[in-house]
């Protein structure tokens, strides 16, 4: 009777540790089909990305086997263009022209009626503080966001020479740094006479 339950009991314990083993088996097996299945899931979401990618470069392909659409001009667009071009020119040429002829105007002491914004006003003469010439040119009116080189470069623009050191030669005192909105400039010119 011990034989026997001696052998009932190494039979328990057994079949105790065989189902224990059965469970931790068990526990690695479905461990391990979750990984699989993961594996599976990327594995096709891989596969979308590459049939998108074989497609984008399917329709690459196609694009590059079309002929290309001409980016180049035409022998009409060139000549118009130029039409165009030489139009804007002699346009400006004649611009240039009125503002020659204002100035000219300007500086012998006529009144000038053009259509363009002049930054001259009538002609002047001044006495230089540092010596007895009398200088020619013109009165400006200093306006909110003019700089001196703004001011010379206007002048030039309609043909009077002047530099920014002669406007401020012409003019002791003023500080190019802060300049007074309302304030009267002599801008001078040399060309007039």
């Amino acid at each position: 009777m011990r034989k026997i339950a001696l052998w009932l009991f190494i039979f328990v314990f057994t079949a105790s540790l065989a189902r224990a083993q059965d469970d931790a088996t068990q526990q690695q097996i479905d461990k391990l089909s979750g990984q699989v299945q993961d594996l599976l899931d990327a594995q096709a979401a891989q596969g979308k990305r590459i049939d998108a990618l074989e497609k984008q470069i399917a329709d690459l392909g196609d694009k590059l086997s079309q002929p290309a659409a001409s980016d180049s001009a035409s022998t009409d667009d060139l000549k118009k263009l130029a039409e165009q071009v030489q139009e804007i020119d002699q346009k400006r040429q004649d611009d240039n022209q009125k503002i020659l002829d204002a100035l000219e105007k300007l500086g012998k002491g006529g009144s000038v009626s053009t259509s363009h914004k002049s930054p001259a006003v009538p002609a002047t003469t001044t006495t230089d503080s540092t010596s007895a010439v009398p200088q020619k040119g013109y009165d400006y009116e200093i306006k909110s966001g003019d700089t001196i080189a703004a001011v010379a470069k206007a002048y030039r623009v309609q043909g009077v020479k002047v530099t920014t050191e002669q406007i401020l030669a012409a003019n002791p005192g003023l500080n190019p740094k802060n300049l007074t909105v309302g304030k009267k400039i002599f801008i001078p010119d040399a060309n007039v006479k």
